[in-house]
């Protein structure tokens, strides 16, 4: 069976879950949680659900989008995934990699969707799952499942491009914004992502880190927008050969050499990637990727100060606990929104007196940078929602 899904927009293929976890044409005998290994053989990976859009025919390329899902993160995740949809102009093709025991649940919850919103995007389905070999230690490396993010372009061969982001992740802007720098990219990058932080006397990577790192600070890995081909085609430098080594000839010496010495994981293992070449990758502005750390002991983020938030990163469970009010003010009014309202009325402006709440804290006196760029992208939702919608 062709092991590459989620590239071609005209497959009709939706294989039910009860079909899944019994042997089929996919090279699967059984159903296997993220703590078991793949099958030794090429097909390690081969196993999904897909889902097509309804309605309306695609006539613009779609923008691919992957998250990895595991533990508590079914509602988190959705919460990114309406934030990606509500506000995009070009539709989605979504790979969701979850534990097997979510996979009815995103059904269930991506179905009930308007079929307004359900005709921007298809979604596809898909185990966690790793190498045959090794598959254990990747399991258990830095958070459950995190890993797993290393070998999209190993499974999803026939994507060329993709948006990579953590569950935890908000989109203030489209994602076509984000999308669009891929047009940047000159002959040598493959990947863009923002820096681990601004400022060096006080970033981890700088003062702690036990490895090498990009640049002064390193990167940050909660969104990553990858050309998957040039990665796959990429002979990489690196401190254990005289000679480049393919992506999937890479990740494993690395982690045997640097296992004892790192504390983020997968995120270590693409700052020593991106230390040795440093040509492959296009380092973007923190409005990216907004974080904690950019205002948490004052506002340290000048793109942000500038432009607005793009994208909002709640790393360190911040929507789930009151230590940055601001941070959960924005994921619980994205959450609670229902597609069927007005997303001034009922998200934008509730949100902003919900803000004006957090001006006690470091990051609530920037509330302003919160919905800057949110406000103008809703203005367009209200502005398109008669139109034919990305095509």
């Amino acid at each position: 069976m062709d092991l590459s899904v989620g590239g071609g927009l005209g497959r009709k293929t939706f294989l039910h879950r009860a079909a899944a976890s019994q042997r089929s044409d996919i090279g699967q005998e059984t159903r296997r949680g993220p703590d078991e290994t793949g099958p030794g053989d090429q097909h390690w990976y081969t196993r999904y659900i897909m889902r097509e859009a309804e309605g309306r025919v695609w006539t613009a390329a779609p923008m691919h989008l992957a998250v990895v899902a595991c533990g508590q993160r079914l509602e988190e995740t959705l919460t990114m995934l309406k934030s990606a949809v509500m506000l995009s102009i070009k539709p989605l093709c979504l790979h969701i990699f979850a534990e097997d025991q979510l996979h009815a649940s995103f059904i269930e919850a991506l179905e009930s969707w308007p079929s307004s919103f359900r005709s921007r995007f298809n979604y596809t389905l898909y185990p966690i799952t790793f190498p045959h070999e090794n598959a254990g230690e990747w399991k258990k490396l830095f958070k459950p499942c995190a890993s797993q993010r290393l070998f999209l372009p190993l499974i999803l061969k026939e994507v060329d491009s993709l948006v990579y982001v953590d569950s935890d992740i908000l989109f203030l802007q489209p994602v076509d914004a984000l999308w669009s720098l891929l047009a940047h990219f000159n002959a040598s990058q493959l990947a863009a992502m923002a820096p681990e932080h601004e400022e060096p006397r006080i970033a981890w990577y700088s003062r702690f880190a036990r490895h090498p790192y990009y640049g002064r600070t390193g990167i940050n890995s909660g969104v990553m927008l990858m050309n998957m081909t040039r990665i796959r085609a990429t002979h990489f430098k690196n401190d254990m050969t005289s000679v480049g080594l393919r992506w999937e000839e890479l990740l494993m010496p690395l982690l045997q050499k640097y296992k004892l010495n790192m504390t983020w994981g997968d995120q270590d293992l693409l700052n020593i990637i991106f230390h040795h070449n440093p040509e492959c990758l296009l380092e973007v502005p923190c409005h990216w990727n907004y974080r904690p750390d950019h205002c948490i002991y004052g506002s340290n983020c000048g793109s942000a100060e500038e432009e607005g938030i793009f994208i909002l990163h709640g790393n360190r469970g911040v929507y789930h606990d009151l230590k940055q009010p601001a941070f959960r003010a924005v994921y619980d009014a994205i959450r609670q929104y229902s597609f069927r309202e007005d997303p001034v009325s009922s998200l934008l402006v509730p949100l902003e007196e919900e803000l004006l709440k957090t001006t006690r804290s470091y990051c609530g006196k920037s509330h302003v940078l919160f919905t800057k760029r949110l406000a103008h992208s809703l203005a367009n939702v209200n502005r398109d929602a008669q139109r034919p919608h990305g095509r």
